[in-house]
Protein backbone atom coordinates (compact mmCIF):
# COMPACT_ATOMS: atom_id res chain seq x y z
CA UNK A 1 0.00 0.00 0.00
CA UNK A 2 1.49 3.11 -1.03
CA UNK A 3 0.74 6.50 1.28
CA UNK A 4 -1.28 7.81 -1.51
CA UNK A 5 -3.77 4.59 -0.98
CA UNK A 6 -3.39 5.06 2.93
CA UNK A 7 -5.02 8.43 2.28
CA UNK A 8 -7.77 7.29 0.16
CA UNK A 9 -8.30 4.73 2.76
CA UNK A 10 -8.55 6.98 5.62
CA UNK A 11 -10.45 10.06 3.59
CA UNK A 12 -13.27 6.86 2.59
CA UNK A 13 -13.55 6.15 6.51
CA UNK A 14 -13.88 9.68 7.28
CA UNK A 15 -16.44 10.06 4.04
CA UNK A 16 -18.26 6.91 4.90
CA UNK A 17 -18.67 7.86 9.03
CA UNK A 18 -19.98 11.16 8.27
CA UNK A 19 -22.79 9.54 5.70
CA UNK A 20 -23.69 7.00 7.83
CA UNK A 21 -23.69 8.60 11.00
CA UNK A 22 -25.26 11.74 10.14
CA UNK A 23 -26.87 12.05 6.20
CA UNK A 24 -27.99 8.84 6.48
CA UNK A 25 -29.09 8.25 9.99
CA UNK A 26 -32.97 9.65 10.36
CA UNK A 27 -34.25 11.37 13.60
CA UNK A 28 -36.12 8.61 13.75
CA UNK A 29 -32.75 6.81 14.18
CA UNK A 30 -30.83 9.23 16.29
CA UNK A 31 -33.50 9.91 18.48
CA UNK A 32 -35.12 5.86 19.26
CA UNK A 33 -31.81 4.14 18.65
CA UNK A 34 -31.01 4.55 22.67
CA UNK A 35 -34.06 3.76 23.97
CA UNK A 36 -35.53 0.83 25.67
CA UNK A 37 -37.80 -2.05 23.95
CA UNK A 38 -38.41 -3.21 20.46
CA UNK A 39 -38.62 0.15 18.57
CA UNK A 40 -35.35 1.53 19.78
CA UNK A 41 -33.11 -1.90 18.79
CA UNK A 42 -35.06 -1.36 15.35
CA UNK A 43 -33.57 1.84 15.35
CA UNK A 44 -29.96 0.71 16.46
CA UNK A 45 -30.14 -2.17 14.05
CA UNK A 46 -30.68 -0.33 10.86
CA UNK A 47 -28.30 2.51 11.87
CA UNK A 48 -25.30 0.04 12.53
CA UNK A 49 -26.71 -2.21 9.28
CA UNK A 50 -26.28 0.92 7.25
CA UNK A 51 -22.90 1.23 9.16
CA UNK A 52 -21.79 -2.19 7.92
CA UNK A 53 -23.10 -1.63 4.36
CA UNK A 54 -20.85 1.53 4.58
CA UNK A 55 -17.82 -0.72 5.22
CA UNK A 56 -17.87 -3.52 3.65
CA UNK A 57 -18.05 -1.01 0.68
CA UNK A 58 -14.96 0.30 1.43
CA UNK A 59 -12.87 -3.15 2.26
CA UNK A 60 -14.16 -4.51 -1.35
CA UNK A 61 -12.89 -1.86 -2.91
CA UNK A 62 -9.06 -1.89 -0.70
CA UNK A 63 -8.80 -5.58 0.73
CA UNK A 64 -11.78 -7.93 -0.26
CA UNK A 65 -10.50 -10.65 1.51
CA UNK A 66 -11.80 -8.93 4.82
CA UNK A 67 -15.43 -8.09 3.73
CA UNK A 68 -16.21 -9.85 6.97
CA UNK A 69 -14.84 -5.99 8.75
CA UNK A 70 -18.74 -5.11 7.37
CA UNK A 71 -20.55 -7.19 9.34
CA UNK A 72 -18.37 -6.60 12.01
CA UNK A 73 -18.57 -2.96 12.11
CA UNK A 74 -22.34 -3.44 12.19
CA UNK A 75 -21.92 -5.41 15.64
CA UNK A 76 -19.20 -3.26 16.97
CA UNK A 77 -21.42 0.21 15.60
CA UNK A 78 -24.32 -1.17 17.32
CA UNK A 79 -22.88 -1.65 20.84
CA UNK A 80 -21.27 1.53 21.00
CA UNK A 81 -24.04 3.28 19.85
CA UNK A 82 -26.68 1.48 22.36
CA UNK A 83 -24.20 1.83 25.17
CA UNK A 84 -24.27 5.49 24.26
CA UNK A 85 -28.04 5.80 24.26
CA UNK A 86 -28.45 3.78 27.30
CA UNK A 87 -26.93 5.97 29.49
CA UNK A 88 -28.01 8.99 28.16
CA UNK A 89 -31.22 8.16 28.39
CA UNK A 90 -31.00 6.63 31.71
CA UNK A 91 -29.30 9.84 32.97
CA UNK A 92 -31.76 11.53 31.44
CA UNK A 93 -28.75 13.76 29.27
CA UNK A 94 -30.42 15.75 26.72
CA UNK A 95 -28.57 18.34 24.17
CA UNK A 96 -29.32 21.10 26.81
CA UNK A 97 -26.62 18.80 29.08
CA UNK A 98 -22.65 19.32 28.74
CA UNK A 99 -22.25 15.17 29.93
CA UNK A 100 -24.74 14.57 27.05
CA UNK A 101 -22.53 16.44 24.39
CA UNK A 102 -19.06 14.42 26.52
CA UNK A 103 -21.17 11.20 25.72
CA UNK A 104 -21.83 12.19 21.80
CA UNK A 105 -17.65 13.12 21.86
CA UNK A 106 -16.62 9.67 23.31
CA UNK A 107 -18.81 7.94 21.38
CA UNK A 108 -17.44 9.90 18.12
CA UNK A 109 -14.13 8.49 19.35
CA UNK A 110 -14.88 5.34 19.62
CA UNK A 111 -15.77 5.22 16.18
CA UNK A 112 -12.98 6.20 14.93
CA UNK A 113 -10.80 4.15 16.89
CA UNK A 114 -12.64 1.37 15.45
CA UNK A 115 -12.27 2.66 12.03
CA UNK A 116 -8.43 3.14 12.74
CA UNK A 117 -8.41 -0.75 14.04
CA UNK A 118 -9.96 -1.61 10.20
CA UNK A 119 -7.10 0.38 8.54
CA UNK A 120 -4.34 -1.25 10.42
CA UNK A 121 -5.90 -4.79 9.52
CA UNK A 122 -6.26 -3.29 5.73
CA UNK A 123 -3.08 -2.13 5.66
CA UNK A 124 -1.69 -5.38 6.84
CA UNK A 125 -3.43 -7.75 4.53
CA UNK A 126 -1.99 -5.38 1.62
CA UNK A 127 1.67 -6.47 2.92
CA UNK A 128 2.21 -3.06 4.99
CA UNK A 129 2.80 0.44 3.52
CA UNK A 130 5.74 1.24 0.83
CA UNK A 131 7.15 4.77 0.48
Amino acid sequence: MTLLTLLYLYIGFRIKHFLCDFLFQTDWMALTKGIPGAEGRKALLIHAFIHGIGTFALTMIFAPSLWWLGPLDFVVHGIVDRVKGMITYKRQWTPKSTKFWWAIGFDQEMHNYTHLVYMLLIITALGGITV
